[in-house]
């Protein structure tokens, strides 16, 4: 085998995607709030670009580019920019196409993000630290508290095990001591230490924080309701596998009691929360503001966009006039101004492409489901993102890109677009009805059953193929699953 460095000569075609490409799928992809802050950072970087005031005529606002197509725009006259053979590439049809060109992303030009700023709540660890703050605690059992806080989940529940937490402060004790020449001075933690620690913690606010698991949390907030001694706390502790069994016949032979007062203490334990430190939540409360309205007008539905808020795009007129005078400027300015002018022009073409682009998608899905806003959930239809594509002349992933994350604003309440997307089971008519409404259905019978004799899978089967849905048994249970609704033998009363 001969080594050395040689050279090959070959030829290979390639084709070299623009990253004009990425951020029109990235604008396909992006919320109402995340395109607004993207067209803002976009008006301070690029001096072309410039906000249409509301108080301006609609005449001036006309000057915005038609959305012809995605293409780049021609390079302004002054500037003779060099050609790049991005004009080559037909971008109208690359969006109808789903974006599919087999090329490979350039990593040259840089993005910059920005993170939706999250308004901050009061968090756990500083509810229990204020709660700490007023007990008389030694220096030494503060610093136990603070590691105990730090390992304590959002849930309230403890991440971790006794010994760890003994081990941790431990480490950092001796860490500490061997610094400043206390070494074998201060004292370890031992487990009774830790342990008193623990029981400190778990008589804190609120009750069940602490605890090791779902068992230890029910006990907790049984004791700090003063039922220590009730029955609801003896199953708990002495039975807790049977209890969220529901074997209430077991139970009420293993206590000596009915299984009346078995099922009315379970009751009682199903009443509190098996994690309690959610209602402190570190991320702040989330709001939608729907990306499409749908409202019913002279017995008609009418799709609308809600970008009042959005910024209205334009090309600065000023900056047009400025790079007229050919005279003032260098190669190299020319370049960057042609780049510049380019961008603005495209950016423009492109917002007003997502818009015509998600109007045309939920003009289809209103049209499809226009049972549903008239009759709700069970006159849901299946509806797939292959049939959009196909009805609305794009590509499926495009669909996604519009559909992924937005939401609308209809008679039926604020809802995802995903909601509209549902498969689908025949009728005995030969309608289709959507799994979203067969769920609607089951839920429904579930609620309105005799506690005292509730339905089976079979009997829902049934039922509903007396009304015409052709279901097997298997599938009535994987609904009832995915609704959080338990077997008819766990629903049973006595």
């Amino acid at each position: 085998m001969k080594t050395g460095l040689q050279q090959q000569a070959g030829l290979r075609q390639e084709l070299k995607v623009n990253p004009r490409l990425y951020q029109a799928m990235d604008l396909l992809y992006m919320p109402l709030l995340d395109l607004q802050q993207h067209l803002k950072q976009e008006l301070l970087t690029n001096p072309f670009l410039e906000l249409i005031e509301p108080e301006e005529d609609e005449g001036e606002a006309e000057e915005v580019a038609e959305p012809q197509d995605l293409a780049e725009p021609e390079p302004v006259a002054e500037a003779e920019p060099e050609k790049t053979g991005d004009d080559d590439v037909d971008w109208e049809a690359v969006l109808l196409d789903g974006f599919e060109t087999g090329g490979v992303r350039e990593e040259h030009e840089e993005k910059e993000w920005h993170e939706p700023v999250t308004v901050l709540s009061r968090h756990l660890s500083d509810h229990l630290a204020e709660q700490l703050a007023l007990l008389d605690l030694t220096p030494r059992q503060a610093f136990l508290a603070e590691e105990f806080i730090g390992n304590i989940a959002d849930d309230g529940r403890l991440s971790c095990t006794l010994e760890e937490i003994r081990d941790g402060v431990n480490e950092v004790l001796a860490r500490e001591a061997a610094a400043r020449g206390y070494e074998g001075v201060l004292p370890l933690y031992p487990m009774a230490e830790i342990e008193a620690m623990l029981a400190i913690i778990q008589d804190l606010d609120p009750p069940g924080v602490g605890a090791r698991d779902v068992r230890e949390c029910l006990l907790l907030q049984l004791r700090a309701a003063g039922q220590a001694g009730g029955l609801a706390y003896r199953l708990v502790a002495e039975a807790f596998e049977e209890l969220i069994a529901h074997r209430w016949s077991e139970l009420s032979k293993r206590f000596g009691i009915s299984p009346q007062a078995v099922q009315s203490a379970a009751d009682e334990v199903a009443k509190l929360d098996p994690k309690p430190g959610l209602r402190f939540g570190g991320g702040g409360d989330d709001y939608i503001i729907p990306d499409l309205v749908v409202e019913k007008v002279d017995g008609a539905y009418h799709v609308f966009l809600n970008d009042a808020n959005l910024p209205r795009l334009r090309l600065s007129r000023s900056y047009q006039e400025l790079v007229r005078d050919k005279k003032r400027f260098d190669a190299e300015s020319k370049e960057f101004i042609a780049s510049k002018m380019n961008s603005a022009n495209w950016m423009v073409q492109a917002i007003e492409q997502r818009r015509q682009t998600m109007l045309k998608v939920m003009h289809y899905i209103v049209d499809r489901q226009r049972e549903f806003l008239e009759r709700g959930v069970q006159a849901l239809r299946p509806l797939t993102l292959r049939e959009v594509a196909e009805a609305v002349g794009m590509h499926e992933s495009t669909v996604s890109r519009v559909t992924n994350e937005k939401f609308a604003q209809t008679p039926r309440g604020v809802l995802p677009l995903k909601f509209f997307f549902s498969s689908g089971l025949s009728t005995s008519d030969g309608d289709d009805v959507s799994a979203r409404g067969i769920k609607d259905q089951i839920e429904k019978l579930v609620g309105g059953e005799d506690p005292h004799n509730p339905l089976t899978d079979q009997a829902i089967v049934e039922i509903l193929q007396q009304t015409g849905v052709q279901i097997a048994r298997r599938t009535v249970a994987k609904y009832r699953d995915q609704l959080g609704v338990l077997p008819a033998r766990m629903r049973k009363r006595v």
